[in-house]
């Protein structure tokens, strides 16, 4: 057993870069944990963390053997779940990551907490590609496909970029008919968080028409902030149709150039392969892929298919 605690110091350590966060997470002082490291370091041979007086961080043999640890506390953790005789009332912290989609998933997020109360949602919120097993993820919603051998996902739903306006906007701009008539208006723009590049809108030589110089009167990384603009009759803005759904059937905005966007995109979940699902996270899996494109059915699949 002392064995298996240095285990979990060692995780929870590597995963906080702290031996203060790691003793208030596992109920224990950082002294504990430097201790419980230590012997754990004298029994392997090798040493698993640099250490300064302000922080620490992963050696190389350290992070190898940090996967290897995650595995064994998981498949501990699935052995007592399998003999449990609450299996049917999942509980505990599940670690999520999900992308900054506005309105999408947080009603679908209240109701699974409301459903189960005995499960911990910690949630980050951030269009940064995570990295699930080094970081300690349990799951993370993306979009687009995963190319991702080692872990298992399953498709949430298909989505639709649209180009929008308010119709105080087009009333006073006039109406674009071809894709060309952009150069003309107030482009809103958003931009990837993690690399600083604008979004291609759909449209069919995208590339030429943004070159040509089309004006931008906003770039930035939230959808809230596009769609506030846009509602505001700041300019014509390119947004998921899930986001604008509503403000469209009520006249809040109008879509521009229809005819002339072509997109499709999708959302999955994924989460790392194993042999048993803990019942935590397979019922976040089953209630995110029921509830957040109810109209779609979907399917498992592995490797990101």
């Amino acid at each position: 057993m002392d064995h298996l605690g240095g285990l979990a110091a060692f995780v929870q350590a590597a995963e906080a870069q702290s031996f203060v966060a790691a003793g208030r997470v596992l109920g224990v002082s950082a002294s504990a944990i430097g201790k419980s490291i230590a012997r754990l370091e004298l029994r392997v041979g090798v040493r698993l963390f640099h250490r300064s007086t302000r922080s620490i961080r992963l050696t190389a043999e350290g992070k190898v053997f940090l996967e290897s640890c995650r595995r064994i506390l998981l498949e501990i953790e699935q052995a007592e779940q399998a003999l449990s005789s609450t299996m049917a009332a999942p509980r505990g912290r599940l670690r999520i990551s999900l992308p900054l989609v506005g309105n999408l998933l947080n009603p679908v997020l209240v109701e699974f907490a409301r459903l189960y109360p005995e499960i911990l949602l910690d949630v980050d919120c951030t269009d940064r590609r995570v990295d699930l097993i080094e970081e300690g993820f349990d799951a993370v919603v993306r979009v687009g496909e995963s190319a991702d051998s080692g872990l298992m996902s399953r498709k949430l739903g298909t989505f639709h970029l649209r180009l929008v306006a308010a119709p105080a906007y087009l009333r006073q701009h006039g109406t674009p008919v071809q894709p060309q008539d952009l150069q003309r208006h107030r482009c809103l723009f958003y931009k990837f968080p993690s690399t600083g590049k604008l979004e291609a809108w759909p449209l069919a030589d995208w590339e030429q028409l943004y070159g040509s110089g089309l004006p931008a009167a906003l770039e930035c990384s939230t959808i809230d902030t596009l769609m506030h603009f846009a509602r505001q009759g700041m300019g014509i803005a390119c947004l998921p149709d899930f986001a604008v759904r509503e403000d469209l059937e009520h006249g809040a905005l109008q879509s521009v150039l229809p005819r002339h966007t072509h997109h499709s995109g999708s959302f999955q979940i994924l989460w790392p392969s194993s042999k048993q699902l803990l019942p935590r996270l397979r019922v976040l899996i089953d209630f995110l892929s029921e509830r957040v494109f109810p109209q779609e059915s979907r399917g498992l699949s592995g490797g990101g298919g």
